[in-house]
């Protein structure tokens, strides 16, 4: 009689299970005990390659963005306006492809250097037009934290593709606060068009950015 082997447990296995539960019990639901079951191991088989659950999503964050990289495909020669513009479109895409992406991305330390060829773009490119390393380093920042805040709103109403949250209809919100017109009739713009209103709040920090350090 053969007995069918498990595949080899590795990190790789485990963050590749992790990210497809994420869709499915998001992050609260993702504990590494759910992780376990689902790979048919023990739970302290998974402290072999992640000490908690935050070395976990510090991981899960680090493949996330080897995915988006290789989807944003910046030109070398791309102004310092295009590199913001691609990077967080690409990050923005990433993030909504992962119930709680925004979550699980914020406040983690990427595993590996990876980020570390494009931030050297980004911040070359902005050096290049005429700004200090420290405020370089805050325009990119800034970008980054706006995209992150954002997706992290866009998908409290949408938090998968095609999945909207109840709770979210803008008519029954502008009849409810009927004494306050403007603050009515900004449901519209606050829980809609969250493709247009991407786009225009990253052309907001790109100006912003000009205006502030002359960037050119």
């Amino acid at each position: 009689m053969v007995t069918e082997r498990s595949p080899k447990l590795d990190k790789e296995r485990v963050v590749d299970t992790a990210l497809r539960l994420l869709n499915e019990v998001g992050l609260d639901g993702l504990t590494l005990r759910t992780i376990a079951r689902e790979l048919d191991v023990k739970a302290p088989a998974l402290y072999w390659h992640f000490k908690n659950k935050q070395a976990l999503l510090d991981e899960m964050a680090t493949e996330m963005y080897r995915q988006m990289t290789a989807d944003a495909r910046i030109p070398p020669d791309a102004t310092w306006q295009e590199r913001i513009l691609a990077g967080q479109r690409a990050l923005r895409a990433g993030l909504l492809g992962y119930r709680d992406g925004a979550k699980v991305f914020s406040g983690t330390r990427f595993t590996g250097i990876e980020h570390a060829a494009e931030m050297e773009a980004n911040l070359r490119a902005l050096l290049e037009a005429g700004l200090s390393l420290p405020q370089a380093v805050r325009a990119t920042t800034t970008a980054l934290l706006f995209t992150l805040g954002f997706v992290a709103e866009e998908q409290g109403v949408w938090p998968l593709p095609g999945e909207r949250r109840e709770g979210y209809d803008v008519e029954e919100r502008a009849a409810r606060m009927a004494d306050f017109p403007l603050a009515a009739a900004a449901g519209a713009e606050v829980f809609q068009s969250f493709e247009e209103r991407f786009e225009e709040g990253l052309r907001l920090v790109i100006a912003g950015i000009e205006a502030r350090y002359g960037a050119t």
